[in-house]
């Protein structure tokens, strides 16, 4: 009991003192009591800390003196010394040797050094030694360099070596395409695929090397880089400078991953090739025809949407617009190109995503209801002429031709000569007898080759021709008409007979011949409400047909009202021709609105149209009649008028409502016309393309005949010998016409390897005319148009014309005008420039250039169909003439495609590369350091392997 009550009175008055505590110093005491205590063990514990590390720096302090040997005075003594005397160096700024070059290029090197080392140096160091020696090593490196260039002679690099280099890389692009389309036709293979197949054709053209790895391996090709700028380096520095393994290591990463790699990736973007491709070609003009055919030739989808999107925000603006008066009339003709163009890249889009047919020559085939060129208009055209041979040997009938044509070349030979001989005889100058001798040679041999009984094959026409032709041989001086009654008979043979030109008409072969002309234009769909349906027009009236699915919208019913009259006339001056022009008003209506715009039209245009329409509707030649063609003088406004009610008038009965009734597909013919567009001419360009077509055999023997013709007197004896050569012409002209017929290749020596397997220079005759730029243009042409694959008589017809066309420009100063402007290329100036141009890329103004956006992909896609535009559109008609319409267009973008791959870019530039330093030192063997540097390449594993396999059963059975 007692300590119950003990412990009861000390919790009462423990209670009680704690209650008077919070009375007297309140509620919050407590708080402050704790932190009073939290302070003196916080207090505490710090000087603790500081009493320990005091001690622990004087322990340590004796343990090194104690326990480690005394410093050596030599170094402090060294950093003293140095910090005292900087050893002062001097640069001397001359690299070149040509001021103009120097200072940009001590530009170039500033910046470098600025922006490529001393941002991160200075954070090191202060020390300007080792700036200094870097820019000392750059510049010996330079100076090497310059001295290198200055003893190589660049002329066969530039002339021959980038040629051939640029033709075989094209080359190995064309045999990958092939390889692509021949592994599935129905499935397009990918960029990746194509990628992939161009190196595997680059190991078998090349044998012993394949770059694939650099091109596709950022880390290899970074690689390849450093090993080649070493290589550089050990050539250019000094040995001194090169055992400087920190210096050297510095100056090659910003060569290579500061200079070298960011020139490729620009070089090698696709997007770049194609601006700068527009920005070369500036000062052409993109036509609409051009434009449309790269439309209706494309087969990228995101091509085609982005030209369609384009189109559709134009469309957008242009309603938007609130104007009136004329300008109104101006907005509707833009929205209906903008309609047209956009309704042309859906059309497209559909096909590409249905996978129905796109090739124009396929659809023609199978749909096309073709126009029908003469035989007359095909023998004397050198790209119908070809397509006709072609199937002229498939059919057996080839003897029949070549006879017409040799027989052609030996008349307008033997009329060339007569009249030399003619002239000389009026002149009172002595004959000679040899010519005539030389002629008769050549009939004879014409007579032996075909229509002899020993000719195989021979020519089988009437025998009583063949023998009165034997007897006027035989009896008779020749004429340039001896053999024009066989050849009359060989020529309706070839145009009657079943088995020649009217199975031509149907064959394979007139299509595509169609196709080079020009004359097969493009298929119009215009299907069922499920899109099913098609049909192919076919039609030779050139604009008729690319507005005929704009026109699919025109009703065809009573509905439509169409009315036109010429309100105004003028002359107009071009470029010193005048010429009449006629104002259109034109008015069309139907049941919910009405349109008015006015057009302008040359007589010409109206003569054109009259041509093609009478053509196509043969009931309307009969019933409409264009007034004749007058020319005028002194601008007489009587003669105007007078046209202008004629025009007038004609343009009445054209619209009247019975002709409409009675021809339904006129009407779209006549809207074509009438349209406030410039006017493509249709039966104009056929007509001029058959008339302005020429034979190269009676080319080639007028322009010599010209050129003997213009001689002067004091020239008689070059006339001789002039003479003395087309006789000797003249006597081969048979056998030079049938061997080149039969594929004999004029320009290709025969060896033992694929001539397409093998780089192109490798194919090029040392026969050929010693002429740098026609070797060059021969090259060129072989592969951009791939004329290998067509016969030797085209190929031979080339090389002449080429040579007549350099001849007759610059004559034998050709070879000087060349070594002139490599020269001129290679000058201090061009350098000079080309070296601020280089600064200013890289550094504008002086600033290093900041990382160029990728650009969006609508705008990349739209300047491929610009670049293709502007090179399709610079392309001459002379050389569609030449080689064919349908082959220079697939060439023109067959280079085009080549360059929208990144991988093949950067090929083709370390291409050039390796050519220009082995050009640069060919005493060193850079090309089997070239190809131990891509021995690592997977396809040449995999080509040596496929090689060891095929060869191995070989070795067995030995």
């Amino acid at each position: 009991i007692m300590l119950t009550e003990a412990s009861l009175s000390i919790w009462g008055w423990g209670s009680l003192g704690i209650v008077l505590f919070l009375v007297t110093f309140g509620p919050f005491v407590i708080f402050c009591l704790a932190f009073y205590i939290l302070c003196f063990v916080g207090g505490g514990l710090v000087v603790t800390l500081l009493f320990g590390k005091t001690n622990s720096e004087k322990y340590l302090e004796q343990c090194e003196h104690s326990f480690l040997p005394p410093t050596s005075t030599g170094v402090p003594k060294c950093l003293e010394e140095m910090k005292r005397e900087a050893r002062t160096i001097k640069i001397d700024r001359r690299l070149t040797g040509a001021n103009i070059i120097d200072e940009p290029l001590q530009q170039v090197i500033q910046f470098s050094l600025r922006d490529y080392v001393q941002y991160w140096y200075y954070t090191l160091s202060d020390d300007e030694s080792f700036l200094l020696e870097i820019r000392q090593t750059l510049q010996n490196a330079l100076i090497q360099f310059a001295t290198r260039s200055k003893e190589i002679d660049w002329q066969p690099y530039f002339t021959t070596r980038i040629v051939d280099d640029f033709g075989t890389h094209l080359r190995v692009f064309r045999k990958a395409q092939q390889k692509i389309t021949e592994k599935d036709d129905q499935v397009k293979g990918t960029a990746e695929d194509l990628v992939d197949t161009f190196f595997e054709v680059e190991v078998e053209m090349e044998k012993d090397v394949c770059r694939d790895l650099v091109c596709t391996s950022p880390r290899d090709e970074e690689g390849f880089l450093r090993d080649l700028c070493e290589v550089l380096l050990y050539l250019l520095l000094p040995p001194g400078d090169f055992q400087n393994k920190i210096m050297r290591y510095f100056v090659r990463e910003i060569l290579a991953r500061g200079i070298l790699l960011p020139l490729i990736n620009q070089l090698s973007d696709p997007d770049y090739i194609n601006q700068y491709v527009i920005w070369m070609i500036r000062d052409s003009n993109c036509n609409y025809e051009a434009f449309m055919n790269i439309i209706k030739l494309s087969d990228n989808i995101g091509e085609l949407e982005a030209v369609r999107d384009k189109a559709a925000e134009e469309l957008q603006y242009l309603r938007s617009l609130d104007t009136a008066g004329d300008d109104i009339n101006t907005i509707k003709n833009q929205i209906n190109s903008l309609l047209f163009v956009k309704k042309v890249c859906d059309s497209r889009i559909q096909r590409l995503q249905s996978g129905k047919e796109i090739n124009t020559v396929k659809l023609a085939a199978n749909f096309g209801k073709l126009c029908t060129v003469p035989l007359d208009s095909i023998l004397v055209d050198n790209v119908a002429l070809q397509f006709f041979m072609d199937y002229m040997q498939q059919t057996g009938g080839q003897a029949h031709l070549f006879f017409w044509m040799t027989v052609e070349g030996y008349r307008v030979t033997a009329q060339q000569q007569l009249e030399v001989l003619a002239s000389r005889q009026r002149d009172g100058k002595q004959q000679t007898n040899q010519t005539k001798g030389l002629l008769r040679a050549a009939a004879v041999g014409i007579y032996e080759q075909y229509l002899s009984e020993k000719a195989s094959p021979r020519v089988t026409v009437d025998d009583y021709l063949v023998a009165k032709l034997a007897d006027t041989l035989n009896h008779e001086d020749p004429t340039p008409e001896i053999f024009d009654d066989i050849q009359r008979k060989v020529y309706e043979l070839m145009l009657r007979d079943e088995r020649f030109y009217p199975s031509f008409r149907q064959n394979a072969l007139y299509v595509r011949m169609l196709a080079e002309l020009d004359m097969l234009k493009d298929p119009s769909f215009r299907g069922s409400d499920d899109g099913d349906g098609e049909s192919f027009n076919g039609s030779p009236t050139g604009s008729i047909n690319l507005s005929l699915d704009d026109l699919s919208n025109v009703p065809s019913d009573d509905s439509l009202q169409l009315h036109a009259y010429i309100s105004d006339t003028g002359v107009c001056n071009d470029h010193g021709k005048t010429y009449a022009l006629y104002a259109i008003t034109v008015h069309r209506r139907n049941l919910t609105t009405e349109e008015m715009w006015k057009t302008y039209r040359r007589y010409s245009d109206f003569h054109d149209f009259h041509m093609r329409i009478t053509e196509q509707f043969e009931n309307l030649s009969s019933i409409l009649k264009l007034p004749g063609k007058k020319t005028f003088n002194n601008m007489d406004r009587d003669f105007l008028e007078k046209r202008k009610k004629d025009l007038n008038a004609y343009l009445q009965l054209l619209l009247a409502p019975e002709m409409l009734k009675a021809s339904p597909a006129l009407a779209h013919c006549v809207y074509d016309f009438l349209e406030n567009k410039a006017y493509s001419k249709g039966k104009g360009d056929f007509a001029r393309k058959m008339d302005t077509f020429v034979n190269p055999l009676r080319n080639s023997m007028r322009n010599v005949s010209n050129a003997v013709k213009s001689l002067p007197d004091s020239l008689a004896e070059g006339m001789t010998k002039m003479s003395d050569n087309m006789g000797k012409m003249s006597e081969r002209l048979g056998q030079d016409i049938k061997q080149s017929f039969f594929k004999v290749p004029p320009l290709i020596t025969k060896t033992d390897s694929d001539p397409e397997h093998c780089r192109v220079s490798a194919q090029l005759d040392d026969n050929v005319d010693d002429n740098i730029p026609l070797r060059v243009m021969l090259l060129l042409m072989d592969e951009v148009f791939d004329l290998k694959e067509r016969n030797q008589w085209l190929r031979r017809n080339i090389k002449n014309l080429l040579q007549q066309l350099i001849r007759a420009t610059y004559g034998d100063t050709i070879n000087r005008k060349i070594v002139d402007h490599v020269d001129w290329m290679t000058s201090p100036e061009q350098v000079a420039d080309s070296v601020k141009r280089f600064r200013d890329a890289f550094w504008p103004n002086g600033i290093l250039a900041e990382t160029i956006p990728c650009r969006d992909k609508a705008i990349r896609m739209r300047t491929r169909i610009a670049g293709k535009t502007k090179l399709l559109a610079i392309m001459p008609d002379e050389l569609k003439h030449i080689i064919g319409a349908e082959t220079t267009r697939k060439g023109i973008l067959r280079v085009f495609e080549m360059f929208q791959h990144n991988q093949l870019n950067r090929r083709m530039v370390y291409v050039f590369l390796e050519g220009f330093l082995e050009t640069l030192f060919p005493q060193y063997k850079f090309r089997e350091l070239f190809n131990k540097l891509h021995s690592r390449s997977k396809q040449m594993q995999k080509y040596k392997q496929k090689l060891q396999t095929t060869q191995a059963p070989s070795l067995q059975k030995r």
